[in-house]
């Protein structure tokens, strides 16, 4: 379908891709990237007293908003998709002064999302130490014969955010002593035992379980009595 089609409803100018070859109805330019329908008639955009504008395609939410609102003159350019039987916006024509105006206070926007980026990040972080540290000292409590050092391990891979691992759970956020000794128990679990290997072997990983469940209760006993010994 040609421009000369009846334009998409809607306020305020439109300006057209064309779908085939069209000349100015005026001046006989051509063939025409962006026209405008006057009477039905395609003008180019110089003879339709917009070829100051410049063409900022969509994708930009923010700065086509801005852009239009700072622009005394625009217009929306739509083109005809033959497949889906309907025009489909492709951007806007702005004035050029006031896309560089809306750019500049895109770019503010964007160094302060930056920054707010990274102080938020900070606070996260600050928040996981303090947290990864409580869960190292439940640890040591519940453990007191847990290794140097091993707590602080145990509790830094547990506690990774947006891991999923236990210590992101809410009993484990809560410190709850089953969260953390489960922790301690998936911790001993592939390093104190050959469980990983069966695992590799092709071993039902219930199997395995079974088969070292008694190395890791025998380390969890030695942990939690070696101070009282």
């Amino acid at each position: 379908m040609a421009p000369s089609a009846t334009p998409p409803p809607g306020g305020g100018l439109l300006a057209f891709q064309p779908v085939r070859r069209r000349h100015c109805a005026a001046c006989s330019r051509g063939p025409l990237s962006l026209l405008v329908l006057e009477e039905g008639a395609p003008r180019c955009l110089d003879c339709a007293d917009l070829g100051h504008l410049v063409f900022l395609p969509r994708g930009d939410t923010a700065l086509t908003r801005r852009s239009r609102e700072a622009s005394a003159l625009s217009a929306v350019v739509v083109r005809f998709n033959r497949r889906q039987g309907r025009y489909e916006r492709q951007g806007v024509l702005v004035e050029e002064e006031a896309l560089a105006l809306a750019e500049e206070r895109c770019l503010a926007d964007a160094e302060a999302r930056r920054r707010r980026r990274a102080r938020d990040a900070r606070r996260r972080a600050a928040e996981d130490l303090r947290f990864t540290e409580a869960f190292a000292r439940e640890i040591r409590r519940l453990f007191p014969g847990c290794p140097a050092g091993r707590a602080e391990e145990i509790a830094a891979h547990a506690s990774v955010r947006g891991s999923g691992r236990v210590g992101r759970s809410a009993a484990g956020r809560a410190l709850s002593p089953d969260a953390v000794s489960a922790a301690v128990r998936a911790s001993i679990r592939h390093l104190e035992t050959p469980y990983d290997q069966l695992l590799m072997n092709g071993v039902p990983r219930p199997e395995a379980r079974r088969r070292i469940a008694g190395s890791v209760e025998a380390v969890l006993r030695e942990w939690g009595l070696r101070e009282a010994a």
